[in-house]
């Protein structure tokens, strides 16, 4: 089976796969209900590697997760081999952020058909589902979510989420191209650096096809239509538990008595 087929079938995707705007937005949504957004080799100072063959084997052969340098990287391998055209891009998260931050976060703008798209499949939390047509003012609804992208001089393109009754900036990026090489200090930053937001607590998070799945610290949070179900495990064991049963990590060793963590 080769590389492709089986990353595919990690996401669930039974279709043909074709370089047009529906595969592309069957595979974004596919991809965030099926392969979780996490932080916890970091947290366990576990090094990450940002070479495509070490984020395969993690995310796709041992059903791991990562963050956004892992996992839009690895999306736009895929899309690139799916015969579309990838810019990688730098962005700035700016969510409840009241100065304007380093940058520190991967997007993709994919070119589809006539138009370009934004594609991004590595946050832990609420954001497009579907790719967003890279058009200033078009407000996109999805989800019950309202989406608008808009110009600004410093910041270059800033997505702005409809959030509490008004309009509020989730992030912005610039379409300059990013070589791999690019992402390596920014990630290192990320991962080692003492004051990193990515070091403070376990960060979980997957989209269902009615809502989400997310993990703060040891909390284990289930939101549907019905409301939020929290769970709080009271050991470590019901901890890794509850992260297989909802995330598909495994972090523990079956065959290591010892419960030794192979990450």
């Amino acid at each position: 089976m080769d590389r492709i087929t089986k990353y595919l079938q990690r996401i669930g995707y039974t279709g043909t796969p074709r370089a047009d705007y529906n595969t592309l937005q069957d595979l974004q949504r596919l991809h965030l209900q099926a392969i979780p957004y996490e932080n916890l080799d970091i947290m366990r100072d576990i090094p990450l590697s940002l070479e495509t063959d070490d984020i395969y084997k993690k995310i796709i052969l041992r059903n791991r997760g990562g963050y956004c340098f892992e996992l839009n990287a690895l999306f736009a391998w895929l899309l690139k081999n799916l015969g579309y055209s990838v810019t990688d891009c730098m962005a700035r998260f700016l969510r409840d952020e009241t100065t304007i931050p380093m940058r520190r976060h991967r997007v993709l703008k994919v070119a589809c058909g006539e138009g370009e798209y934004l594609c991004d499949v590595g946050v832990g939390g609420i954001v497009p589902r579907t790719p967003l047509p890279i058009i200033t003012g078009k407000v996109s609804e999805q989800n019950g979510e309202k989406y608008v992208l808009e110009k600004d001089d410093f910041l270059g393109y800033v997505l702005y989420e409809w959030r509490h009754d008004t309009w509020r900036k989730l992030y912005s990026f610039t379409d300059e191209p990013q070589l791999e090489a690019d992402f390596i200090g920014i990630s290192f930053y990320c991962e080692k650096h003492p004051e990193s937001f990515f070091r403070t607590q376990d960060m979980v998070h997957i989209f269902t096809s009615d809502g989400r799945k997310s993990v703060a610290g040891r909390e284990v949070r289930l939101f549907s239509p019905d409301g939020v179900k929290v769970l709080t495990p009271a050991t470590e064991a019901a901890y890794h538990e509850l992260l297989h049963m909802h995330f598909g990590i495994q972090l523990l060793n079956p065959s290591n008595t010892g419960g030794k963590y192979f990450g």
